[in-house]
């Protein structure tokens, strides 16, 4: 016979543990859509402590949908590396463009980086950063549904080594951190640059080439790095959004290597 006391109980003992073990992290991750996912699989799997928090009930970003809800994605042929990695069946369409579904595909990168290891906090924001000798150290976190409910309800903190901004769009991290605190940024204006009209074929090059340190202690990937430096967007094309992941983990990952 069922008992409702230990369900609930289960629930809040072992939801609870596995919070308390992401309170001191080497990565926290703001944002679980592809490129965030693709860094914290490479990271874990290299044997860092990881998690991600994200806002919305459903983790995946804008993938799900494809492209204007047709549940396709298109990747090109330098990003075939990962859809192998991570077991995401395609077909070529033509040369250097290649298609898979969104659905198989959001859902084995969400499988296999928290196979990994990697924690994943949804229906949790990332309302604020922590600073600490002017380098983000941790984030600090709310529930979603009372930021929605605007309840004034005081917050909790996450400490990290590094952190990740992968908010896409909205870059809800970095403007939180330039208005509060003044931040000055790694672009050429010191300041969030903001998205440029649709050119698939630059954004997916600058994603990659944007995906970078932004502030000491703070990373930038997929298209928050694009919005964060001015580049384009790109639209239902994830092969730089894949890369620019895998690239943020190579960069961290070295930084740990070298112990700094």
């Amino acid at each position: 016979m069922l008992d409702e006391t230990i369900i609930s109980k289960a629930i809040l003992e072992t939801y609870n543990k596995k919070l308390i073990n992401c309170l001191n992290l080497d990565v926290a991750i703001a944002g679980a859509g592809p490129a965030g996912i693709v860094a914290s699989y490479y990271m874990a799997k290299a044997g860092l402590n990881v998690a991600i928090f994200e806002r919305k009930l459903s983790p995946g970003g804008g993938m799900w949908g494809g492209g204007m809800m047709f549940n396709q994605i298109v990747v090109q042929e330098n990003a075939l590396e990962v859809l192998n990695e991570f077991d995401i069946s395609h077909e070529e369409y033509q040369k250097n463009y290649y298609v898979a579904d969104s659905v198989e595909a959001m859902s084995k990168l969400l499988a296999k980086a928290m196979s990994s290891g990697v924690k994943i906090f949804n229906c949790m924001s990332v309302e604020d950063t922590l600073i600490i000798n002017n380098t983000v150290k941790g984030f600090v976190i709310n529930w979603s549904p009372v930021e929605i409910a605007g309840l004034h309800v005081d917050p909790l903190t996450v400490k990290s080594r590094y952190a990740i901004e992968a908010t896409g769009h909205p870059l809800e991290v970095l403007t939180v951190l330039e208005k509060k605190a003044g931040a000055k940024l790694k672009t050429k204006t010191g300041k969030i640059m903001g998205e440029m009209p649709m050119n698939a074929d630059k954004a997916e090059k600058d994603t990659i080439k944007n995906t970078k340190e932004i502030y000491p202690g703070l990373f930038v990937v997929g298209m928050a790095a694009n919005a964060a430096f001015g580049g384009p967007r790109m639209g239902p094309i994830f092969g730089g959004m894949l890369l620019s992941g895998k690239r943020a983990s190579e960069i961290i990952i070295k930084k740990f290597k070298k112990g700094k």
